[in-house]
């Protein structure tokens, strides 16, 4: 019996519900703006993924890297789930509107 396939498919599942309540931390503590770190981490994942003769491992990889750069369009959806209010938003930070106020006030 083979089963790295199964194996793959585990560990895509595992990566994909670990990388949910990242992108969920990661939006509410530093924004939107960190999405350069996913993209960073990805991209080098790939690479990563492209020197690796075990074919578990590069999968892996690949399948992590891919999950950071896709990351980056869910950190600008979940941005817009929490402007909604379907997120709670971070009230230690300063939002948008809390700017203009400042701005109304010189």
């Amino acid at each position: 019996m083979n089963f790295e396939g199964l194996i793959i498919g585990v560990i895509v599942f595992l990566l994909i519900g670990v990388f949910h309540p990242i992108v969920i931390k990661a939006e509410y503590y530093f924004t939107k703006n960190v999405w350069p770190v996913f993209a960073i981490v990805g991209v080098v994942c790939l690479i990563i993924s492209l020197n690796i003769s075990n074919n578990l491992l590069n999968i892996t990889m690949a399948v992590l890297g891919i999950t950071c750069l896709w990351s980056i369009i869910e950190l600008f959806e979940q941005e817009e789930r929490v402007r909604k209010g379907w997120f709670p938003n971070n009230p230690n930070r300063k939002s948008k509107t809390d700017n203009v106020d400042d701005a109304t006030k010189l």
